[in-house]
């Protein structure tokens, strides 16, 4: 990603910096989640 567009990259980990602690929480819990969810579905 980095490769294609770095100035998006940088973009998105400075939004990243400016979030709180528990909405980096709740988004890497929904994400295992998803993830968790999509791997049952698919087997």
């Amino acid at each position: 990603m980095p490769l294609i567009s770095p100035s998006k990259w940088r973009e998105m980990f400075t939004h990243l910096l400016q979030l709180e602690d528990g909405q980096i929480r709740f988004f890497g819990l929904t994400t295992i989640l998803l993830g968790f969810f999509l791997l049952l579905w698919l087997f």
